[in-house]
């Protein structure tokens, strides 16, 4: 009785209890005239001890089927009806089974319970029999895939670290049961569908589906999702007798794309054997699972799908699931190609590609783009959702229906890559969501050299997924119809529940980590197996050859995929000048000024910085810009600035966005705060800026020095985005900066970090068109703006020119409330625009040869600058002009104001300390405007490590010493 009492606080009912209320919803209930609880039983559920017979199932599910039977006796087993009535009615736990005593008056029922007592004198082993049985079914389900036959090269690299998997025909006896019970008949479970229309089985035929269902070439983990109706949705998928069932066409597709996937390997190889590709061997699977992925979804109504993935098998993903023209592949390998547009370009395995075609199996048309990627593997992901996102959001794909994304990773990264965990967790945000993604893992089951057991702490590489409850399909990669099968599954889950999925493809890498690369100095064991191995495509053309399923003359006609190869090859020889347009991950059609005028401001009156930016915004939206700002406490602003989201303070989660209510026809504006990531949302932001140029997409880092955990997008995608991808990107990052006294944390933007990676010659004065023309040569803008004027121009010239280029921008903290640091509406007005550089107009233009000193600063120094002027008197003698804009640096403007003070020495001040912010990038750029004639002096403070000192009193120390430096008209001298 003792296992009868912890078998029954552990598991589930054996029979069905859909309808049964949780602890906490449930009421007593009538039973026979007399109203019960469940206090009677309490000690019954308690008081056992926590046998493990299946791992982590809730103690609480007798309880919930007690009140299932107080509901409606009828709805339990009959064999739990005399338990219930024995213990309700007091009997003691041992006794449990014994004929109860009567109820009410309900002798009916008691006779018919008495009499299954009396047929059946041994009902407690029955019970004991039956939830081992069920124990046992939810074994399978939670632990099978630990049997599993995962490993193409069953060397079993996985280390569960666990006692042994008590599964199979000779482990019954941890069950409670024994092999005389084999051939015994049983009712299955409702958590079951391994009897198809049968509801009980013999013990063997059991086991026999189980291992069918869970320990073949598909290992599945599910039983971690607290979803009733998604774990029975996946259990019909995999447990149903027959489901993994073939025509005789399915076969011969597969069988064609396996020969088209290791065929281009083949050739590749022949023609190219030491030149880097990082191919698909070993993983030929991989082309089918994708195109079974895009065929299933494609039927599903799917019209456009973004892919990101490493380099692994990216040029036969290209050829064979883009559709990529194979000359256009081929001659990337010729070392005398040159490229047609200006830029440095990027290896053959990083590039992109956009194609619209027929998908041949659903005929309808399908949209497929894979997106550029560094060799930083998983940088792609959150750029990938946010492009998704952005393609929903612009054709009205509110659920995903229409647009959906594809994740390629390879074990290692996806294991160890931190941005991975902060793209699942965008997952589910409503204003992130992209209504679920396929990931698919190439499981090499070894990184670079590194063997899983020193790569990760978690089993598999996928564990990361169950923290959104994503169910993982492990597979055989060396199981072809295997991988179609599970793939199929994925892509109607995400139809279905329109939430993530992931497909192991459990392989291995038959060269190493590249082409060039001998493996088995770090991997003896695992290279001498699979030098044995072989090949996926022979093993299975063999079995279709054996079945009868395709004739040998049906096979060489399918693998004639060489000619078609060696054809391509030809024509790629003629091929002079690579054509960047072939790589483009996503056309912009039709890019042009779409802005034709601006508004009117009305009125006379001043704004700060936060009404700047909220006319700005208001005036794109009213022209038809879309507008989306995202970023940590954007929604108020950090510093409590902005309130673009008015919040009920009564009514909880009544909010109100004024500006999706300026006028009728305006464009949409999106404004949400973002979960506590930069690397990912800031790769999302971008994914949804390439989507379009006719959008303004800013983030806002909560305080500048944060863009340093994001810096893998800034260094690999934003800054190199035109030269490397050949695409031009808009976004903005708001980064706010300035020395408060508060400490190094937050202080500073990092400035010096986005001008290092300028493109621009410090040593040359450009000749060209300075405005239009400096801005469409350089890799990206960088500004500093003193006042809320300039900050309106510089994001309205974000859409108002014909070309994007991110923007950097050095936001203010102290000049957002500062008394000086406002605008007149004026200068807002049109015919007004951004200032690449504001000149002094105060008294030094009487006689500007009279000016001994012309200090040129940039932001928030300005103010300090100018109130230290004052305070001395030295109105007449030092002109100070603001650097506004100062990548591209305004040479011609900057040539104006040293030409005005041809008596003046030139000074850079800045807060910021001297091997840090502007002055190695000033520096040598005033040098060539004056054609270094004169001198360019340094005020501000001295090198340090950290941005800022974390004492007051020391910051302002520093700042009135290089005020003092400023505005001492004889301390160069003297130093000279």
């Amino acid at each position: 009785m003792q296992r009868l009492r912890t078998t029954v606080a552990r598991l589930r009912p054996i029979t069905a209890t859909q309808t049964v209320k949780s602890q906490s919803q449930a009421r007593p209930m009538a039973v026979g005239g007399a109203l019960r609880t469940f206090e009677p039983l309490r000690s019954y559920t308690t008081s056992v001890s926590a046998e493990p017979f299946l791992n982590g199932t809730s103690s609480n599910y007798v309880e919930e089927m007690y009140y299932a039977w107080l509901e409606n006796p009828r709805s339990v087993h009959k064999s739990w009806d005399i338990f219930f009535r024995n213990a309700n009615a007091g009997v003691s736990p041992g006794s449990a089974y014994q004929s109860p005593p009567p109820l009410g008056g309900a002798a009916l029922e008691l006779a018919n319970a008495q009499a299954m007592v009396e047929a059946q004198p041994n009902m407690e082993k029955l019970v004991e029999d039956h939830l081992a049985v069920q124990s046992l079914v939810r074994a399978y389900q939670v632990r099978g895939h630990h049997i599993a036959k995962l490993d193409p090269l069953d060397i079993g690299v996985i280390d569960f670290d666990e006692s042994p998997v008590m599964l199979g025909l000779k482990k019954v006896g941890f069950y409670g049961l024994d092999e005389s019970d084999l051939d015994k008949v049983f009712r299955l479970p409702t958590t079951t569908f391994i009897g198809g229309s049968e509801s009980v089985l013999p013990l063997r035929e059991i086991i026999s589906r189980l291992e069918m269902a869970y320990c073949q070439s598909i290992g599945v983990e599910f039983m971690f999702i607290n979803d009733l109706e998604q774990c029975q949705w996946i259990r019909q998928k995999f447990e149903r007798p027959g489901v993994m069932q073939f025509t005789l066409e399915e076969k011969r597709t597969l069988l064609t794309r396996m020969v088209r996937s290791t065929k281009f390997e083949e050739f590749l190889q022949r023609k190219w054997s030491s030149e880097k590709r990082f191919g698909l061997e070993g993983c030929e699977s991989l082309i089918p699972a994708l195109k079974t992925i895009i065929d299933k979804s494609s039927m599903n109504g799917v019209e456009s799908i973004i892919m990101g993935m490493p380099h692994r098998g990216r040029l036969n993903v290209l050829a064979n699931v883009i559709h990529k023209e194979l000359d256009q592949i081929f001659c990337q390998f010729d070392s005398n190609l040159e490229a047609a547009d200006e830029g440095s370009g990027d290896v053959k395995y990083h590039l992109g590609m956009w194609h619209r075609r027929i998908n041949r199996v659903t005929d309808r048309n399908i949209t497929l783009s894979l997106m550029a990627n560094p060799s930083h593997l998983e940088a792609v992901d959150p750029v990938v959702q946010g492009k998704t996102k952005a393609e929903q959001f612009y054709c009205g794909d509110t659920e995903g229906k229409r647009v959906m994304s594809i994740l390629l990773h390879g074990d290692a990264a996806f294991a160890g890559q931190g941005v991975v965990y902060e793209t699942f967790h965008l997952s589910d945000l409503p204003s992130y969501t992209t209504h679920g993604t396929v990931h698919v893992v190439v499981n090499n089951q070894v990184g670079f050299t590194t063997d899983p057991r020193v790569a990760r702490s978690s089993s598999y590489p996928t564990d990361v997924a169950k923290v959104v409850n994503a169910p993982i399909f492990h597979v055989n990669a060396d199981d072809p119809e295997a991988v179609m099968y599970v793939c199929n599954v994925a892509a109607e889950w995400r139809a279905t529940f329109h939430k993530d999925v992931v497909v192991d493809l459990v392989c291995y890498r038959r060269n190493g980590h590249n082409e060039m690369d001998e493996p088995l100095f770090t991997q003896p064991l695992m290279y001498k197996q699979i030098k044995k191995q072989k090949g996926v495509l022979q093993k299975y053309s063999e079995k279709l050859l054996a079945e009868g399923a395709v004739s040998r003359q049906d096979y060489e006609e399918i693998a004639k995929y060489d000619k078609i190869c060696e054809e391509a090859h030809a024509r790629s020889k003629d091929e002079k000048i690579l054509h960047i347009k072939h790589w483009l991950d996503s056309p912009w059609p039709g890019l042009s000024r779409i802005l034709k005028g601006r508004a009117t401001m009305v009125g006379q009156r001043v704004c700060d910085w936060a009404l700047g930016e909220y006319m700005a915004f208001g005036s794109l939206l009213k022209e038809g810009t879309h507008i989306r700002l995202s970023g940590q406490d954007v929604e108020r602003g950090t510093f409590s600035h902005r309130h673009h989201v008015l919040h009920d303070q009564k009514i909880d989660r009544r909010i109100c966005i004024p500006m999706n209510h300026i006028s009728p026809n305006q464009a949409p504006y999106t404004v949400c705060n973002s979960s506590l990531s930069e690397y990912g949302v800031l790769g999302f932001e971008l994914g949804f800026a390439m989507a379009s140029p006719n959008a303004l997409v800013l983030w806002e880092a909560q305080f500048g020095d944060f863009h340093n955990t994001a810096q893998c997008i800034i260094d690999q995608f934003i800054c190199p985005g035109q030269a490397k991808w050949v695409r031009q990107n808009g976004i903005v990052l708001l980064l706010p900066h300035g020395m408060e006294g508060m400490g190094p944390e937050h202080s500073s933007a990092r400035p010096e970090r986005f001008l290092q990676m300028c493109n621009e010659d410090p040593d040359t004065y450009p000749v060209s068109e300075f405005a239009v023309r400096q801005l469409y040569d350089c890799n990206w803008i960088i500004v500093n703006c003193s006042t809320p004027a300039n900050y309106f121009h510089v994001l309205r010239r974000q859409i108002l020119q014909a070309f994007r280029k991110p923007l950097i921008v050095i936001t203010p903290k102290s000049l957002l409330r500062h008394p000086e640091a406002k605008s007149s509406f004026d200068d807002m007005l049109p015919g007004t625009h951004f200032q690449r550089l504001i000149p002094d107009s105060g008294p030094v233009c009487e006689n500007p040869e009279a000016v001994k000193r012309i200090v040129f600063c940039t932001g928030k120094v300005y103010y300090e600058l100018t109130r230290e002027r004052n305070n001395r008197g030295n109105d007449d003698t030092v002109a100070i002009a603001r650097i506004e804009q100062l990548s591209p640096f305004p040479f011609d403007q900057v040539k104006v104001e040293t030409d005005r003070y041809p008596n003046a020495d030139l000074v850079w001040c800045q807060e910021e300390h001297k091997n840090q912010g502007y002055y190695d990038y000033v520096k040598p750029r005033l040098r060539t405007t004056v054609d270094r004639t004169r001198p360019v002096w340094y005020a501000g403070r001295g090198p340090a490590a950290a941005p800022a000192t974390g004492n007051k009193a020391a910051h302002l120390v520093e700042l009135q010493r290089f005020l003092d430096t400023a505005f001492n008209l004889d301390a160069f001298t003297e130093q000279s």
